[in-house]
């Protein structure tokens, strides 16, 4: 007897000499569509319809918006051709979405636990813009599924600053960087680059970053692909490229024939703390071992609201809110460790960046931890692995 077929479901049927095996498919949108949760955006995509408008040169008629932090989040990986505007600062740089209203936006941040797109695409829609995703999956997915990944000229321009290992790579032909590259790269045109994988790092685990002439050339992402295709695990493009880094930082020098960045020296250890995985950081056992013996030596800066301050913290332990930290850090002694706190690490990390940035000659850090306050002047902090 032959087997029946629903009316409804669709199928595989795969015909041998002596039966029909019918194998059950879900649809391609069932398999992919996430579930809406609270508080979402009510129109939404995925990686598999995004996928393929994520183009170089970027596809006409769509804008990708990376909706979390710069510094921390979209510099060292976003969706190549994504715009950066934190929703945090959505007021500030709405001049960064499109004059036509009616171009397609697709915000993203962090998956499907961050609503910072959702808030994001909400404000959009209050300006007037009528066609308007939220890529609720976001980066996470992304990266998952193999979706390129970018830097940005400010992550590129960290990697230097702090001496951190890495191959920076220009693919545009000989006759352009002769004229000038990034300072530290090496010139492998793309055309040239089966000749020059020997250039390429022994360690296929490394960080490289390839780059060409702007967002209208296709070099760096012909080479980044052939690296992949070789079994390079860490490869990132810089898609705005050489010309957005000469307006930033100037003209570059001509060809260079560098070797890949030296590792970084390890900075001495101030009073006992020891730094920790992430940039800034310290580690838990070294700031629990230096507070107890001798709390006055260090300032411990909780940056949390004044409502989630006052309802426990490590006592001690000043507030300065992250919104007031800029304007105060002219009050902080630099004599002394300073050691920003918070519940996630989220905003104490925000707190060492916009420190680093206004007032470097602090000696500032922070922990990278999740801290439960008792109320009592008590903590648990349990560092992030």
């Amino acid at each position: 007897m032959k087997p029946r077929l629903h009316a409804l479901a669709a199928a595989f049927v795969i015909a041998t000499a002596s039966a029909v095996l019918v194998v059950p498919v879900a649809p391609a949108s069932a398999q992919t569509a996430p579930q809406p949760k609270e508080g979402w955006f009510q129109t939404l995509t995925t990686f598999e319809k995004l996928r393929p408008d994520v183009t170089i040169p970027p596809k006409k008629g769509l804008v990708v918006i990376d909706s979390r932090p710069a510094a921390r989040q979209y510099d060292p990986g976003h969706i190549p051709g994504a715009i950066s505007i934190p929703d945090s600062a959505f007021d500030k740089a709405a001049d960064r979405l499109p004059a036509d209203k009616a171009t397609r936006l697709v915000f993203y941040c962090g998956g499907v636990d961050c609503m910072l797109s959702h808030d994001s695409a909400r404000k959009a829609k209050a300006l007037g813009y009528t066609a308007i995703e939220v890529y609720a999956e976001g980066m996470p997915d992304w990266k998952a599924k193999g979706g390129p990944v970018a830097v940005s000229a400010a992550h590129i321009k960290k990697l230097m600053d702090e001496k951190q290992p890495f191959t920076l790579i220009d693919a545009r032909p000989k006759r352009v960087t002769d004229k000038g590259v990034i300072p530290g790269a090496l010139a492998i045109s793309d055309t040239e680059f089966d000749k020059n994988i020997d250039k390429l790092p022994a360690d296929k685990a490394s960080l490289v970053v390839y780059y060409c002439g702007g967002l209208e050339c296709v070099l760096s992402d012909q080479s980044a692909d052939k690296a992949r295709k070789l079994g390079y695990t860490n490869v990132v493009t810089y898609p705005e490229g050489y010309p957005e880094w000469e307006k930033l930082y100037g003209a570059g020098p001509a060809t260079a024939a560098a070797a890949p960045a030296a590792a970084p020296t390890a900075a001495p250890a101030k009073a006992a703390l020891v730094a920790g995985k992430e940039k800034g950081s310290v580690t838990v056992a070294s700031f629990e071992a230096a507070w107890k013996a001798d709390p006055a030596s260090i300032v411990l800066v909780d940056v949390r609201n004044a409502n989630e301050y006052a309802a426990g913290t490590i006592k001690g332990a000043i507030n300065v809110p992250m919104g007031e930290l800029e304007k105060k850090l002219a009050t902080f002694p630099k004599d002394k460790p300073i050691v920003f706190i918070c519940g996630t690490g989220a905003r104490s990390g925000e707190a060492y960046d916009t420190a680093k940035m206004f007032a470097a000659d602090l000696q500032t850090s922070f922990l990278d931890a999740t801290i439960k306050f008792a109320g009592d002047g008590t903590a648990t902090i349990a560092e992030k692995k």
